[in-house]
């Protein structure tokens, strides 16, 4: 697996998880600071679309995980 699929599967996971510990609706409620996350990962992403430079990424190559491959 490559650290794009990587990063997106990490991201895909945040987002749902603070979704479901964010929401008052949620049977899984926690606290409303985990919409925090949520914006977090949303502008993390948003960054590194327009930079090139994602924190993540740096982490998984150095971990061994390969670079590059499409989507």
């Amino acid at each position: 697996m490559n650290v794009d699929r990587i990063i997106r599967i990490m991201a895909g996971s945040f987002i749902i998880l603070s979704l479901v510990f964010g929401v008052e609706a949620s049977p899984l409620f926690v606290s409303k600071w985990f919409l925090a996350l949520a914006a977090f990962v949303g502008l993390n992403l948003l960054q590194s679309g327009f930079s090139r430079f994602c924190p993540a990424e740096s982490l998984f190559v150095r971990l061994g995980a390969k670079r590059g491959g499409s989507c």
